[in-house]
């Protein structure tokens, strides 16, 4: 955390601290307001509270608190894919007050034993599916809120943490960072660096893949042209320019092992990123042979 370093110096630039119920801990909320990192954290306890920014407001409980709040607004927010329940988007409203988080009774870390200032923001799903829960977020943060907006814009800080969270998997179970075999840092953070951008260029893809204009979006758009020339070659035996990103997407899945069935779900990172090992290789025996693309001089 402290290795991130400040921010630019240019009073827009902020670096948010953006983490899920596991962060939860009052020994790392304490350090993140005592290195003053901002921050955005999905609330999982319940802890005591006082009313207020003062130790005299009085006391409650931040999470029952939270759901007496008036919300306000209305927006729709992603809602992330569970085991039997599909991804989809959820009409919210929000609430937000001023809380100061009272440390534990029993002290469990190193910190500071003292009162946090911070702010809570409540987000509650209004007409949720038949037989769904309804979305419900407690997020608390270090960053003022004096006004609605700035409470939307917490709640969109968190609703990132999805794509923080797909661009981590596209490099660990894809790209395979945390497997490499070098015994310094020194090699070890430019192959990183290197992976890294693989691994956004697949999150772009599978992205792009998951749009409703994916079958009209040319895969040029999101991948050089030589990639598409050479993985349209393999799949029909001829050079296909103008692929879309929908057929370059299930082509790739399938130099990676997906089968492509009606039944089958969809390509997984190992998936993509087999067929982008094989992909680039071919790539690189094209130019080794000396073949001119699209586009090159």
């Amino acid at each position: 955390m402290a290795a991130t370093g400040p921010a630019p110096a240019e009073a827009s630039r902020l670096w948010v601290h953006v983490a899920d119920r596991g962060a939860d801990t009052y020994e790392f909320l304490a350090n993140l307001v005592q290195q003053q990192r901002s921050f955005v954290i999905r609330s999982c306890t319940d802890r005591r509270i006082h009313l207020g920014h003062k130790t005299t407001d009085s006391t409650g409980y931040v999470h029952v608190y939270a759901r007496s709040l008036r919300l306000q607004g209305c927006r729709q927010v992603k809602v992330s894919a569970r085991a039997g329940r599909p991804a989809r988007r959820a009409r919210v409203q929000v609430g937000f007050a001023p809380v100061l988080l009272r440390p534990p009774v029993a002290c469990c870390g190193q910190y500071e034993r003292r009162p946090l200032p911070l702010w809570i923001v409540y987000v509650r799903e209004i007409e949720a599916p038949a037989g769904t829960p309804p979305l419900e977020w407690f997020l608390l943060t270090d960053l003022p809120i004096k006004c609605l907006e700035d409470a939307w814009e917490r709640v969109s800080w968190y609703e990132s943490r999805w794509v923080i969270e797909e661009y981590h998997k596209a490099q660990k179970t894809g790209c395979a960072i945390e497997e490499l075999q070098f015994t310094s840092s020194k090699a070890l953070q430019p192959m990183i660096a290197l992976l890294s951008v693989t691994a956004v260029t697949l999150l772009n893809l599978r992205e792009a893949s998951r749009a409703p204009d994916a079958k009209q979006r040319p895969a040029t758009s999101v991948v050089d042209e030589s990639y598409v020339e050479v993985l349209s070659g393999w799949r029909h035996g001829r050079t296909c320019p103008e692929w879309s990103v929908h057929d370059f997407f299930y082509a790739l899945a399938r130099l990676g092992g997906h089968q492509n069935r009606k039944r089958d779900c969809r390509p997984g990172w190992l998936i993509l990123w087999r067929g982008w090992m094989a992909l680039q290789h071919m790539v690189d025996g094209a130019e080794a042979m000396g073949i001119k693309f699209r586009g090159q001089t």
